[in-house]
Order: C-alpha cells, then sequence, then structure tokens
C-alpha cells in the first residue's frame, strides 16, 4: 500500500515543546547560573503559549526554578541523562503517514545524532528519540521510523508542508555524517524518509562559529509555504558577506510549487559577539520557534534586535513576536530554535505524565 508521508512544518498546531535542562556535568558548566537563567526565561516564554516538557537529570531541582510563579500550561518534567542540550539535533522529527484510504497516522523518524559529525559525544542524547518512544511517551498509535542508519539531525531541515525540504549541502555531505553514501542516493533517501516531493541543498552561508557545519535553521527558514525569512548581510567589510550574498542570490532563484518566486523576508545579520577567546559566536535572529499563536524570537541585547523582531512582526501578523534573551545559548554557538523541539497536536500522551 502507497503512503504519502509529510514532515509536518513548524507552524502547525502543537501539543507542546521539549527542551533539555542544563547540567554541571555539560559544557555549561562553567557558566550554569546564566545559562539556567536562559532557560527559566525561555521555559516561562512557552509556557505562556503550550504545555512544556523539560528532559532532566534531576527533574525536581527544575519543578523548582520554574514553578516559581502560576503557569498558564502544563509543565511535564522527565528525568533523563543527556551528553548536551541541543535537543532540536536528536529529538525525533514529526511525521504525517496517509495511506491510500486517506486514514492519517502520526509517526515519528529516528536519525542517528553523532556529535554533529563526531565534534562532541552523542552517545546519551543518541538514545533520546528511543526512549521517548519506548517509555509510551507517545500516543498509541504512534509509529517509529529506524532511520538510525543515516546521521542527520533536526536543526538541518525545513519543511513548508507542501512537499519541500530545504537543507544545506554543507550539512549532507559532510564526510564524518553520511561518509560513502552516493550524493543522490543520499538526497533520496532523505526525501523518502521524511515525505518531500523535492529537497532543495543550499550550498552557500555558514555562521564563523558554528559547530554544525551550516544547519539551516541558522540561516533560512520557512514562515509559510510562499514566504523564506533569511539572514542578510549589508556590511560588506563582514567576513560572512560574500557568502550570505551568495546565498541570498541562490533563494531569489528558488520557486514555490506553484512556480512562483518567494516572498522573501531578510533578518539583520547581528553585529559581531565574541567570546572570551576572540571567537565569534554564531548569533542568527533565524533560530526561532513557533509556538501555538507566536514566534519566538532569540535577541542578544543587541542594536538589531529591533530591526529582526519589527520585521518579522510584518512577516506573521496573525502571530504575537516574542523575544526571548538568548546570548547565553551562544557561547556553546546555538541558540533558541536549536535548544527546543516541538511535538505536533495529537502526538504525545500526557497522561502519562499526570500520573
Amino acid at each position: 500500500m502507497a503512503h504519502h508521508v509529510t514532515l509536518i512544518p513548524e507552524w502547525a498546531e502543537q501539543d507542546l515543546v521539549l527542551i533539555t535542562w542544563p547540567n554541571a556535568t555539560m559544557d555549561w558548566a562553567y557558566m550554569l547560573p546564566e545559562v539556567e537563567a536562559c532557560y527559566i526565561e525561555l521555559a516561562h516564554a512557552i509556557l505562556e503559549w503550550e504545555d512544556l516538557l523539560v528532559l532532566a537529570r534531576d527533574p525536581e531541582h527544575v519543578r523548582t526554578l520554574l514553578m516559581t510563579k502560576p503557569l498558564k500550561h502544563e509543565l511535564f518534567v522527565m528525568e533523563m541523562d543527556n551528553n548536551d542540550t541541543w535537543c532540536r539535533d536528536y529529538a525525533p522529527l514529526s511525521l504525517m503517514v496517509r495511506d491510500d484510504a486517506g486514514k492519517e497516522r502520526p509517526m515519528i523518524v529516528d536519525f542517528t545524532f553523532n556529535g554533529w559529525g563526531m565534534k562532541y559525544p552523542a552517545n546519551k542524547d543518541n538514545l533520546v528519540s528511543r526512549a521517548l518512544f519506548l517509555s509510551r511517551s507517545f500516543v498509541a498509535e504512534m509509529g517509529y521510523t529506524n532511520a538510525l542508519s543515516l546521521t542527520f539531525e533536526g536543526g538541518g531541515i525545513e519543511s513548508d508542508g507542501a512537499g519541500t525540504l530545504l537543507t544545506t549541502t554543507s550539512v549532507l555531505f559532510e564526510p564524518n555524517r553520511n561518509a560513502g553514501l552516493q550524493e543522490d542516493s543520499l538526497q533520496a533517501y532523505l526525501r523518502d524518509v521524511l515525505g518531500g516531493d523535492r529537497l532543495i541543498a543550499l550550498e552557500h552561508g555558514a555562521l564563523e562559529g558554528d559547530d554544525t557545519d551550516g544547519h539551516i535553521d541558522t540561516l533560512a527558514r520557512f514562515l509559510s509555504p510562499t514566504q523564506i525569512a533569511y539572514v542578510g548581510c549589508t556590511d560588506g567589510n563582514d567576513l560572512h558577506y560574500h557568502a550570505l550574498q551568495r546565498m541570498k542570490g541562490e533563494l531569489e532563484q528558488l520557486r514555490t510549487i506553484d512556480d512562483k518566486p518567494y516572498e522573501l523576508i531578510e533578518l539583520p545579520l547581528p553585529p559581531a559577539i565574541y567570546d572570551e577567546e576572540g571567537e565569534r559566536l554564531p548569533a542568527t535572529y533565524a533560530n526561532f520557534l513557533f509556538v501555538n499563536g507566536a514566534l519566538l524570537v532569540p535577541t542578544y541585547n543587541v542594536e538589531t534586535d529591533e530591526l529582526a523582531l519589527e520585521t518579522l512582526r510584518q512577516a506573521l501578523p496573525d502571530h504575537v513576536i516574542v523575544p526571548v534573551y538568548c546570548r547565553p545559548l551562544i557561547k556553546q554557538h546555538g541558540s533558541l530554535h536549536c535548544a527546543t523541539m516541538q511535538f505536533p497536536r495529537g502526538f504525545m500522551n500526557k497522561s502519562k505524565w499526570r500520573e
């Protein structure tokens, strides 16, 4: 029986958002109070709009931090030990599968996560998707796609929900991820698993200090099937200028399924932010998160914040645009979207945590 698979777009209605709480065994140890403050703000921002599931080594600690005020939505905390907090890249992706009879079934897909091409330990994080599935965190009818033969991360893919998938060649063909696979067979397999009619891989654009080798969620994001928000650079002296100009050129050439140009929404590139060693950090406004009724947007306490927020207000008039201060997150080379994973309406077995 033929099945039609869709990678559910991020603006679809959601059951909850997942985050992984930082602890002292992670790379966050040296700045734990600062990053916990950031996670508290992020958690409360999500809980204004929908339920939140936190994976934590010490669940009681997390409850104590977050229950300091009445919560509008439900907080669930699940005990789990992790290597790192970037659950976008190791939590499962959400699909909808429809059979010939038109019957729909939710499905999660589990890829191998190897620390962005073996840069960091990932042995615990790589188990999270199976742990969630086997612990009955999802509804009883949930399907499971074992795609562990492919190394891939959720931050590396965008879906418009209408058959178009967007990624970057720098991630797809990075030698420590899927060595030995032909480029065309790798693309075909990804399309097959995620159900895209077409997979567009951008060849240009990457942010300095980005450990992921150029995840699409740092560069260009669907706001709808016809709109793409992307990071632009107008400063000819900035090291990113030429790569981001070339990426803009690529985006201008793209066509929607209906063969029309995309409505392109240019987000500013934040001014350079450096760490203590003088390394530039990958600050980007493209690393936003859709929640029910709102868009959470990372801000960095720099002069471009307001322009980015206003640009997104204009592009998404039906959403409330909510700034979330994420400067601590970029010190470990990620931002808001990297730290979160949304699950669509009808995916989660919430009664499991209410028991």
